[in-house]
Order: structure tokens, then sequence, then C-alpha cells
């Protein structure tokens, strides 16, 4: 998914659950803003694999 259909999507709440939680820890590391303007490729290595990280996390603890 391009962008603008990314960012689109999550204005309109019609993300995959997947892609709903990435944007929710990216809200809470304090990087959403530049996901939103500038896209995921703006983040750097070690703030991507923050994202990453916390996913697997939360997927784990969920099972």
């Amino acid at each position: 998914m391009n962008k603008e259909k990314e960012v689109k999507a999550y204005l309109n709440g019609e993300l995959t659950p997947k892609e709903k939680l990435k944007y929710e820890i990216a809200e809470e590391l304090g990087v959403l803003d530049k996901v939103l303007e500038s896209g995921w490729k703006s983040l750097s290595a070690k703030e991507t694999g923050r994202i990453g990280g916390l996913m697997t996390r939360r997927k784990k603890k969920q099972e």
C-alpha cells in the first residue's frame, strides 16, 4: 500500500489489525506525526526496530 492510501485508510479507520497495531505503537513512541507526513521510510532503523520489537512482544502476549 502506498503512503497516501495507507494514511487515508488510517484516518478513515480502515486498517487491518496488524497495521492498526503498528500505528498505535508509532503514536506511543511519538513518531506518528513523522510517519503521516513523510511515510515509514522517514524513520530511522532504531525507530523501525523498536516498533517491530514492540509489535512482536504484543503479539506473543496475546497468544
